[in-house]
């Protein structure tokens, strides 16, 4: 008696959690992942627009035109971005490289489960400061621990080299970081 019983609960247990919402997401899961997998992020990445005089690897432009870099993922600072599905996952987008592109993070906010955001609207919810060159290098000297600009390698000089004191075995020519 007790084996019939407890094969009536469970399938009806099982019947009543796959119409509750939390049964629906956990179903959702299985066959829709939420997140892009890392081949759809690096092809994500390599479409978006290159930062003209910086690394493609390391610096791009989010769909409204904001300079992000690829080392602030999922961070909420001005250089931060996120990868953004252009039709909603809520409203049936898929996690796939042809609907993926990057927004800047406080714009992904904005646009939320929107679609159809024109890129004037998105543009207005970028972070509003605009870098140097200047700052840029200092930003990717920081966080990459060198400069790399295309077509255009060099190396980062030492204090004891730039006082004289040492003399470079690297026939690589110094950074000459911008000055204003």
């Amino acid at each position: 008696m007790s084996n019939s019983g407890g094969s009536s609960s469970t399938s009806s247990s099982s019947s009543s959690s796959s119409s509750s919402p939390v049964g629906r997401r956990e179903k959702e899961k299985e066959g829709r992942p939420r997140q892009f997998d890392a081949k759809a992020k690096a092809l994500c990445w390599s479409r978006a627009d290159i930062v003209p005089g910086r690394h493609p690897e390391r610096w791009r432009k989010d769909a409204a035109g904001n300079i992000v870099c690829k080392r602030f993922c999922n961070c909420s600072g001005c250089l931060c971005f996120e990868y953004d599905h252009i039709i909603p996952f809520s409203k049936g987008g898929e996690s796939v490289a042809d609907n993926c592109q990057i927004l800047q993070t406080r714009v992904n906010r904005f646009k939320a489960d929107k679609d159809e955001v024109d890129k004037t609207r998105l543009q207005g919810y970028s972070c509003d400061i605009n870098f140097t060159d200047k700052e840029l290098d200092i930003i990717e000297m920081a966080v990459y621990g060198d400069v790399i600009r295309p077509g255009n390698q060099c190396r980062c000089r030492t204090v004891a080299e730039m006082l004289g004191k040492y003399k470079s075995k690297d026939s690589t020519a110094a950074c000459k970081l911008p000055q204003s």
